[in-house]
């Protein structure tokens, strides 16, 4: 079977595998991201709140009877969805009726929390665009796992064409695929908030690096890497402008980096590392100028929202020392949770020697996109966020670089594709810059 069939066949069977939770993925946040959405298909706030509500506390309802099913003291009680269901609505609509009636009207998103908070996500606009024709073709239940799992196709499928373009066997592409699917980055983009589109984004950028680096020699592979990290950052914008900026300047380093190298080597940086460095330093740049001309929440503005418990209570006097000690606690705490069960941290290590084993320019583009995770951690270091999504990003790493490993063991073992299926020996040695 030809490759691009069994990147379809992968893709099917993931989708398939997620009809166990239609529902149920959903956290807090989802409850902006959809009423922000139906609100741009016209609904006025209550209609975008009643179908936001439904949906949310069906997802909690389905949850609780899952739970209570396999509880070994209450499995055989009552189904407890119809009561789960009717609390949910009354809390729900409590909230919401209140602050609607205080006049909290301004704005796409249902007044779920104060204010302030909503600002957050009214400025990013990008995810419930994305979501607006899933819901306007099948509805909100299935339009948002329809959704996922379009994003995270996508995703799986730009991990299997990143290793084609660094001329990794079929096999080993179809091996990042899968590792995509069921690593935490698919999990994490498969729920309905803006990881899924980040990490899909985010690839696509990549992907335009291997271009660029891996093309020096075609001016027109370049340029294509160069509009497809153009194109991706300024997407990245409008989903979530923090990660265009930690992009950005991740890029904009690596693409530095592999220029500077190249040049101490004495030979000819090509065109690949200035273009990657120049597309990651205009993101930069223009990230930081449209927040401010847009007035987009600052990173004070965040650190308030993260100290403050989304300004339920009052404002910090003293942010940065705060933020820092937190900032101090997390990692010491995260760090003695990742000795005790270490399977992340060595993934992360594998991955990055088969990213920088052979392919060292391209390897350094992806440890870049891959840190973006840990920055996105570092502005907001709460240990209770579900599932370490916000350090998804990194899982990126041993994503694209474990089975750049395997093949490389393969190779040695002399069980992989033959050679012929590669590149040849000038391409590989070129590669490696």
């Amino acid at each position: 079977m030809r490759s691009r069939a069994w990147v379809l066949v992968l893709a099917a069977v993931f989708a398939v595998l997620q009809l166990a939770n239609v529902t149920g993925r959903d956290t807090p946040d989802t409850k902006n991201y959809l009423s922000y959405a139906l609100s741009l298909r016209g609904e006025d706030k209550r209609e975008a709140a009643a179908a936001t509500i439904d949906y949310a506390c069906r997802g909690g309802a389905s949850i609780a009877a899952r739970r209570q099913s396999v509880d070994v003291v209450r499995f055989h009680a009552p189904d407890p969805t119809r009561r789960v269901l009717a609390e949910c609505r009354e809390r729900e609509w409590r909230n919401v009726g209140a602050r609607l009636g205080a006049g909290q009207t301004g704005g796409h998103t249902v007044p779920f929390m104060p204010e302030r908070f909503m600002r957050i996500f009214e400025a990013r606009p990008g995810y419930p665009v994305f979501l607006l024709p899933f819901l306007a073709l099948f509805g909100v239940t299935w339009g948002l796992w329809l959704a996922g799992v379009a994003v995270t196709v996508a995703g799986g499928v730009l991990v299997f064409l990143v290793l084609r373009t660094l001329r990794a066997p079929a096999p080993v592409c179809l091996t990042g695929q899968a590792l995509y699917y069921v690593l935490p980055c698919g999990t994490t983009a498969m729920r309905p908030m803006t990881e899924g589109l980040m990490l899909t984004l985010t690839l696509a950028a990549v992907w335009g690096c291997a271009l660029a680096l891996e093309g020096d020699g075609d001016g027109r592979r370049v340029w294509a890497g160069a509009r497809l990290v153009g194109g991706s950052l300024a997407a990245l914008f409008t989903v979530k402008h923090s990660q265009a900026l930690f992009l950005g300047l991740c890029l904009a380093g690596a693409g530095a980096l592999v220029l500077v190298r190249r040049r101490r080597a004495g030979r000819v940086p090509g065109r690949g590392p200035v273009v990657v460095t120049a597309v990651g330093c205009c993101g930069v740049l223009g990230t930081l100028l449209l927040a401010r001309l847009l007035h987009l929440p600052s990173e004070s503005e965040s650190m308030q929202d993260l100290l403050t418990r989304h300004f339920s209570r009052p404002d910090r006097t003293r942010v940065w020392p705060e933020f820092l000690h937190l900032q101090f606690n997390f990692w010491v705490e995260w760090t003695r949770r990742q000795a005790w069960e270490p399977l992340f941290p060595v993934a992360l290590a594998a991955g990055a020697w088969g990213v920088l084993r052979g392919r060292r320019a391209a390897g350094v583009c992806v440890v870049a996109a891959a840190f973006t995770g840990f920055l996105t951690q570092a502005g907001h270091p709460d240990i209770t966020i579900w599932g370490d999504r916000l350090i998804v990003l990194a899982w990126l790493l041993p994503v694209l670089g474990l089975p750049l490993l395997l093949e490389s063991v393969l190779l040695r073992a002399r069980i992989v594709l033959p050679a012929q299926e590669r590149s040849g020996p000038s391409d590989r040695a070129h590669s490696r810059g």
